[in-house]
């Protein structure tokens, strides 16, 4: 009996396919047009892609179509300073939400002398608000008071194009179409971390004034102890029915709902900045996630403190009543 022998069929290039493309026609009308999470993955395909994909020139674009704020001249010397590929690194700080994990330990590094805060408010993909605000850390009024980071004067105010809601249905499409990002980043140590849960968490409608606060938060862990890094976005209305931005504001929760000072927060913010990154996949639905166990630690504590408190106070009922007929006894016998 004759046996056919295989056949071996070898894979060519078509003529005309992609890797005849030329380098050039390929970065500015193929990987220009990726966002960072698509780029990225860009560069496991082929070895041609690796090389073109970690052009800093793209990786600079995004960050700047991304986050506006971070196209300012100091911002844009920093980024192209961060180790493991300038823009490309920061990009894979800045993106994922800021770690959680509780198995961080205390940094034994100095804190950063200067924090700058590059904050940037989407509705609908429309940009309402950007800005950089540099905070010094070195002085005792920062370490003593408490941690706060406002980036609108009292009597500022911000023009958007968002309506008033004036009931659930309108509070939930606000939560679904106005993102913030707030990268905190460390200029002298070349880090960043983004605070925010990138969606609102809460959002409260004020019964009297009519203000609408939208909470953004992400947690921070060091040593096992949590906090909550709490963004509030007042929005007001204005005369023509049209939301006005009047308040950006930064604060540091501990689980008791007390607002840290400026050296405890250091502290958590440290580990936020040197804790390990993530890809930043499903990172709106981790930052609701996050927010909801901390939600649930914190009620959790706060009953457990009432139980505490509530089996003291039987206590000292009941000791205080065993004294007083002790008392009886001895004076009537």
């Amino acid at each position: 009996m004759n046996m056919a022998s295989p056949t071996t069929t070898t894979a060519t290039a078509e003529p005309g396919g992609f890797s005849d493309l030329h380098p050039d026609v390929i970065k500015s009308h193929i990987l220009s047009r990726l966002d960072g999470p698509a780029l990225g993955s860009s560069a496991s395909c082929s070895p041609t892609l690796r090389r073109l994909s970690d052009d800093d020139s793209l990786w600079s674009n995004i960050c700047e179509s991304t986050w506006p704020s971070t196209s300012t001249s100091r911002l844009r010397h920093v980024i192209s300073s961060f180790p493991g590929g300038g823009p490309r690194a920061f990009f894979s700080h800045a993106f994922p939400i800021a770690s959680s994990g509780g198995n961080l330990a205390r940094s034994q590094s100095a804190p950063p002398p200067e924090l700058i805060s590059a904050v940037d408010v989407h509705y609908k993909n429309d940009l309402i608000f950007t800005k950089i605000q540099e905070t010094e850390t070195e002085s005792g009024w920062f370490r003593c008071s408490p941690f706060r980071v406002d980036l609108l004067e009292p009597k500022d105010v911000v023009p958007t194009a968002m309506k008033h809601p004036e009931g659930d249905e309108e509070c939930k499409e606000m939560i679904e179409n106005m993102n913030l990002s707030w990268i905190l980043i460390d200029a002298a140590g070349r880090r960043a971390a983004n605070l925010s849960s990138q969606r609102p968490v809460a959002v409260q409608r004020h019964w009297l004034t009519g203000e609408v606060q939208a909470r953004y938060a992400s947690i921070l862990a060091v040593d096992g102890v949590r906090v909550q890094c709490a963004i509030v976005v007042t929005c007001g209305g204005a005369e023509s029915g049209e939301m006005q931005v009047r308040e950006v504001s930064l604060e540091m929760e501990d689980m008791d709902g007390t607002h840290l000072n400026g050296k405890d927060s250091l502290v958590f913010l440290q580990g936020g900045l040197e804790g390990r990154k993530g890809t930043g996949r499903n990172r709106v639905e981790e930052g609701q996630r996050r927010y909801a166990e901390f939600v649930e630690m914190t009620r959790e504590r706060k009953e457990r403190k009432q139980r505490t408190e509530g089996a003291l106070d039987v206590f000292c009922v009941a000791f205080g009543v065993s004294i007083f007929v002790a008392l009886c006894c001895f004076l009537f016998n």
